[in-house]
Formats: C-alpha cells, structure tokens, sequence
C-alpha cells in the first residue's frame, strides 16, 4: 500500500490530473468513481485499455469480493485515503480511479460507416467541460453517430468532462481537427447536409428533413459560431423560442436539435 504522496507513482497521477499536457504525452485519460470504472469492466464495443487502478484503502476493503476481478483486467495499487484523496479530482472521494489508455478514432468511425445515415455534431470552441460532457452523453441517447470539435474546444480528457459524460466517452466516437472548414467540406463531399442554428435562419430546426446524412454545427458558449464557421452550413435553421431569452445554453441547443434528428428517424 501507497502511504506517502511523494511516492513516484501518485506524483505521476497528480500530474495527469492537472496537466493536459502530461496526459497528451502519455496518451491515457483518467477514470474516477465507481460507475465509470464499473463500465471499464464491462464488455462493449470498445473494450479499453486500462494501464491501472488504483484503490483507497477503505474502498478496498469494503469490496474484497471484486479485487480478483480488479486485479484480472489491470494492475491494481492500493492508497491510504489520504494518499487518495491527494490524488482525487473529487471533493469526496469515492475510492476508485482508472488510468486508460486513449483510443484512435477516424473519420468513418465518425459517420458510422455509413454516411447516408450519419448523424454529426461540429463543435466549434466550445469551452465549457459541464456543456461538452452533457453534448457527449445526449449525443448517445439521441444516435449521433460522432462528433467532430475543433482543436481549440475544451479538452474531453478533462477530468471534470470524462465524469459528467457518464460513460458516453467510452462509446461515441470522436475527433478533434485542426481545420474545422476544411473538415466540415470532407462532410460535405460524403453529401451529408451541415446545419447551423442560425438567428438568420429561415426555417424552424423541426421544418427540415433529417432522414439522410446531417451535422449540426454548435458554437463557442458565449460567442456563438464563427462567421467563417458558420458559413460552411449548408442551412440555417432557427429554434423559436418565446419570452425574452435570446439564445439557448449550446448543450441545450444541441440536444433540441439531436433529438429532433432522433424522432424523424423513429419515424421514417
């Protein structure tokens, strides 16, 4: 068991916590919390890679029955409590972290292998880690097939993003890109259709059809699209909205638009 937070391998965990850099160079993300690192366990389409867990000592010994089953899928290290909550990105530790390895995904994983069926979101700087894991965990409910962000969005590895993605990390391909016009024109060269919601829309969201290959582009929280960004689109479209509220939180937003996608889909 680890006691000492000068210990090599919890100096190692901090940095990986704080830094996106050291993650970047390790190419790993961190995974806390029961629920997630229960799904790391699990069989599914990616199963990952996972370098490590790590146990607070009290975690450990209220889940002696799961260690074997801990220690058969990834080396396993126990902390004191102390040493755990050192590390923890959590104000009340739980006991259970993860390191994994990144996964590589290209665009066809991206359009589904498919792309008169995709369904795409293009995240344009968007910075806040609450909006880009709840995008992430709505863009699994509603079948988005991927999602493309620009390279300056806020890092997915995020610690504060992994755990408000609730998994959905694990299972929605993803890509960042340093030339987001450039890309979104590859979207188009598969036909798929670009929307931007736009106050400069003509239609509602709800009056376009989204049986055939589409992306929503979503802007920066605060900004909105970039011009140049949101020209790439090939329509605008427009969420009406009643009192005084001039635009939507862009998770928001997103999610009104995916789930508009969702239900034409039920349907058709």
């Amino acid at each position: 068991m680890i006691t000492s937070t000068a210990n090599a391998q919890v100096k190692e965990l901090v940095r990986l916590m704080k830094k996106s850099r050291a993650r970047d160079e390790a190419g790993v993300f961190l995974v806390e919390g029961p629920r997630m690192a229960g799904e790391l366990m699990e069989d599914t389409a990616w199963t990952p890679e996972i370098e490590k867990i790590y146990l607070s000592e009290s975690y450990a010994g209220k889940h002696k029955n799961e260690l074997p089953v801990i220690e058969s899928r990834a080396g396993m290290e126990i902390l004191s409590d102390a040493v755990f909550a050192h590390v923890s990105d959590t104000k009340t530790p739980q006991g259970i972290l993860a390191v994994v390895k990144r996964k590589a995904y290209r665009m066809d994983d991206i359009l589904g292998g498919n792309p008169s069926a995709a369904h795409i979101l293009v995240l344009d700087n968007l910075q806040d880690p609450g909006n880009l894991g709840t995008i992430f965990r709505t863009a699994e409910a509603a079948g988005v097939t991927g999602i493309i962000l620009s390279r300056d969005c806020v890092d997915i590895y995020n610690p504060k993003v992994i755990r408000s993605t609730m998994g959905a990390v694990f299972r929605v391909p993803f890509l960042y890109v340093d030339d987001l016009q450039g890309t979104i024109g590859e979207l188009k060269r598969e036909e798929i259709k670009v929307y931007a919601a736009h106050l400069k829309g003509r239609k509602a969201y709800d009056q376009e059809d989204y049986s055939a290959g589409c992306a929503f582009l979503i802007g920066n929280e605060g900004n909105g699209l970039r011009d140049e960004i949101a020209e790439c689109a090939d329509h605008y479209v427009i969420i009406p909205m009643q009192g005084r509220a001039e635009s939507l939180n862009a998770a928001v937003a997103a999610a009104v638009l995916m789930f508009e996608v969702s239900r034409q889909r039920r349907r058709s």
